[in-house]
């Protein structure tokens, strides 16, 4: 089994030297308080439950998984004590409201535990983010008495959260979703309808559940305009918190899958269960989106942790493993070969995991600060530049990261050779938990359509040329062997930007046909930016050293892939939609 140890000197050395977040905190009131001494305790603690308690149970989910009887889900043995560990830590409250039971801590330092907890185990924490997402939904758009009662009991982990969005018709397009709501005197709602794919839709982790799902009114107007959200508990509340009767909704099946087996994917059946309307009728889709874009960014650090975690775990082996000599001569003149950490393509792997990772982690805590700043800031317009910030980062990230993260596990796996395709080495497990990450909340395709169609094209380019300026502002600060690669990439990507949007108007199917290279090549660039950042204020020991020399890997075998990029986003959409559909 593989064991798990929390990137905490990174962490510390994203937050503090390279994204300067005491300065950031300082300047904002409702942050003040956060100090370099509090967080790392927080993020050492943090480490010390992923290690001890979550990482332990990775295996035992992914052999045994969960089991279904009569509309009631078993997790798997230990995942109660696991969740438990995270409850009564207080990790699913850090950053809550205060006035809740919250600890109101920022989002660039949650990101960083969500890492740990996602690479110990992703199929325990998947809960874990589903109950924090529920109540960040809350905290939003629910009214005064909504918050009070749920904010709470969400915080603690005494009851965990869910959202049923998805319908076997209607998956990305939710438009055409059949679930209805029915008003009544009282004040509530019945909700009648059939939801699937819904990650912990039923469990046993905890007494109640807390759902988030989403209906159409009587009379609503057709398309995603007439949808409205409700909060649809497993168990009816008394206005003291207590639990009473059972609500009229079921899970009808659990999924069979290729990953995270320990998270059960229900298909769930709402018999006309109650519900209570969050925010206003009919505006539905947007406060779910609070609830989608935390999760987006949240399974992009999904495929983050368990990219690192397979990482450390390649790392470990090829250390260890010895096989061959190598070509500069043998290395271990005692044994009767080398390490494979000696092989050229052994350490392009490795290499290319761990920049990739790295830049990540770093590109994660970038989005929570913009997060934070829009929160937080007492300055209006910093406020909404920050949250246009965040619309534009946040499909790059959840696409981005989890690409990159599969990428990466698949590299650990190719590193253990025969012994990766093995169940009991682990790291085959990583592969298959990676993959989903890829697809669920939005499919990458949907997010590369939303960073260019939407945040790109449609204001005229205009945020993203305002993101691209704010990283030409520190080219000159940069390391010099860096200076001019980062300023090419950065030029690059600008120019990119101006053809797409000379281009897009006479060319409908161009945003598609181009979207996914260009989120690819907005990445690069960004990472580019961030390892030249990171290159730069490195420490003078070994892990600065270290530190340079995955940044110059990077600089050097990575982002020359952002030329191909370019020439394939230059290309024709007809490439791409002149082939007839029956020729498919």
């Amino acid at each position: 089994m593989p064991d798990y140890v929390a990137p905490t000197r990174d962490m510390e050395f994203v937050l503090f030297d390279l994204l300067d977040a005491e300065s950031t905190w300082r300047r904002i009131p409702a942050l003040a308080d956060v100090t370099r001494d509090l967080v790392a305790a927080v993020l050492e603690e943090g480490g010390k439950i992923a290690a001890e308690q979550l990482a332990p149970l990775n295996q035992v989910g992914d052999r045994e998984g969960c089991t279904w009887s009569e509309g009631s889900v078993t997790t798997p043995k230990g995942f109660k004590q696991g969740f438990r560990a995270l409850a009564d830590g207080g990790w699913l409250g850090v950053a809550g409201d205060p006035v809740y039971g919250g600890q109101g801590l920022p989002k660039m330092l949650t990101v960083a535990l969500e890492e740990m907890f996602y690479g110990a185990n992703t199929g325990l924490y998947l809960c874990g983010t589903l109950t924090v997402g529920a109540a960040t939904c809350i905290a939003n758009h629910g009214s005064e008495a909504q918050k009070a009662l749920y904010l709470p009991k969400l915080y603690c982990g005494e009851w965990a959260g869910a959202m049923a969005l998805t319908e076997a018709h209607a998956g990305t397009d939710l438009g055409i979703m059949r679930s209805r709501a029915e008003p009544v005197p009282d004040g509530s709602y019945r909700i009648t309808g059939t939801k699937i794919f819904i990650t912990y839709g039923d469990h046993d982790l905890t007494p109640n559940s807390v759902h988030l799902v989403l209906a159409k009114l009587p009379n609503a107007p057709e398309g995603t305009r007439g949808i409205s959200l409700f909060l649809v508990p497993k168990f009816l509340v008394d206005a003291d918190g207590s639990l009473g009767a059972r609500n009229s909704f079921a899970s009808g099946s659990i999924e069979h899958k290729m990953g995270v087996k320990g998270s059960p994917t229900c298909v769930m059946n709402y018999d006309r269960a109650i519900g209570y309307l969050i925010g206003e009728p009919n505006q539905g889709l947007a406060a779910m989106f609070t609830m989608m874009n935390y999760e987006r960014l949240s399974v992009g650090i999904q495929g983050l942790g368990t990219a690192d975690v397979a990482y450390q775990a390649a790392r470990q082996y090829a250390s260890e493993r010895l096989q061959g000599r190598s070509p500069l001569g043998s290395q271990k003149h005692d044994a009767p070969a080398d390490p494979i950490l000696v092989h050229p393509d052994v350490r392009r792997m490795l290499l290319t995991a761990r920049a990739y990772n790295e830049a990540g982690r770093a590109f994660a805590a970038l989005v929570g600060r913009e997060l934070d700043l829009a929160k937080y800031s007492p300055d209006e317009a910093e406020r909404t530049r920050a949250e246009r910030f965040v619309g534009l980062l946040t499909p790059v990230a959840k696409a981005h990261l989890t690409d990159r993260g599969f990428e990466a596990c698949v590299m650990a796996q190719q590193v253990f050779g025969g012994h990766g395709y093995i169940a009991e080495w682990g790291v085959e497990q990583f592969v298959r938990d990676a993959r989903i990450a890829q697809i669920y909340e939005g499919t990458n395709g949907v997010q590369a359509l939303d960073l260019l169609g939407r945040k790109v094209l449609r204001d005229g380019g205009v945020t993203a040329n305002e993101f691209i300026a704010s990283m030409r502002g520190d080219v000159n600060a940069v390391a010099g062997e860096y200076r001019d690669a980062l300023e090419v990439a950065i030029d690059r990507l600008s120019d990119v930007t101006r053809r797409l949007l000379a281009r897009a108007a006479r060319d409908p199917a161009l945003a598609g046909a181009a979207s996914v290279d260009y989120l690819d090549l907005f990445a690069l660039t960004t990472y580019a930016w961030l390892w030249a950042r990171m290159a730069t204020v490195a420490p003078a020991d070994a892990f600065g050293a270290a530190k340079r020399h995955t940044a110059k890997f990077f600089f050097s075998r990575l982002l020359p892939r952002a030329v191909a990029l370019t020439q394939a986003i230059d290309g024709d959409s007809a490439a791409i939609m002149g082939m007839p559909d029956a020729s498919f």
